[in-house]
């Protein structure tokens, strides 16, 4: 085995996934991928034994299929965040509308892949997930009344409390550190995902989410989109 083979291996082996996934050919398939990967895997293969597990807490990354007998992916998301259990989740879906990815989000999903996917995709989404939860830091970054604090993990606007999840998150801030200008497509990309990167409709799902936790509730709206090129966060247009 190579050396950045044998880093990989190792570093993954880090990692403990569950993957809820009721499709016996596929779970198959996603646990010897990983697993030959070198990740420690756990399966269940129904939403309530799945969320019994995911209860635990003990996982670094939760893959969770939507369509699950006995409890539906998307409320087991829910329930998961209701008692208050923060592990990052990865959802397989088949299901690629706006408001599908969207109730996803919603329920407090971190990040989507539609099926069919490449193995490669979602090992890379896995990791994606795992360092966004565990690299932010410095100094808490303000425009008008919105602030991001990157050590405690929390967004606060006229002195709100807001949910945001680690994609919307990893957006915020990265769109915060250049406020107010222009960040890319490309560079909010490798925000999410670094060099793997990700499809541009993917993106702007997540920022769809973002701007309707930021500023849809609020008068002053302060993230914008500049067409065909990205987006920027500033207290108004003319800056």
């Amino acid at each position: 085995m190579q050396v950045a083979g044998l880093f990989n291996f190792v570093t993954n082996a880090m990692l403990r996934i569950l993957l809820i996934e009721d499709q016996r050919d596929i779970a198959a398939n996603i646990w010897d991928y990983l697993e030959h990967h070198g990740f420690v895997m756990d399966h269940a293969a129904d939403g309530v034994n799945g969320l019994r597990m995911a209860m635990d807490g003990s996982y670094d990354v939760i893959v969770l299929d939507l369509g699950l007998p006995k409890l539906d992916g998307l409320e087991l998301c829910r329930m998961l965040r209701d008692a208050h259990r923060d592990t990052p989740v990865l959802m397989l879906t088949a299901r690629d509308t706006l408001d599908d990815k969207l109730a996803g989000f919603d329920r407090g999903a971190d990040d989507y892949v539609v099926k069919p996917f490449a193995m490669k995709e979602l090992e890379a989404r896995i990791h994606a997930l795992y360092r966004r939860g565990r690299l932010q830091q410095g100094e808490v970054l303000r425009v008008a009344d919105l602030t991001l604090d990157p050590v405690n993990l929390s967004v606060q606007r006229g002195g709100q409390t807001l949910t945001v999840t680690r994609a919307g998150f990893a957006l915020l801030e990265a769109l915060m550190r250049r406020m107010p200008h222009l960040v890319r497509h490309a560079e909010l990309a490798h925000a999410l995902w670094g060099e793997t990167g990700g499809d541009i409709a993917t993106l702007h799902t997540h920022l769809s989410m973002l701007r309707s936790i930021i500023d849809r509730p609020f008068e002053d709206k302060l993230l914008h989109t500049v067409h065909g090129f990205g987006y920027r966060i500033a207290e108004d247009r003319d800056q």
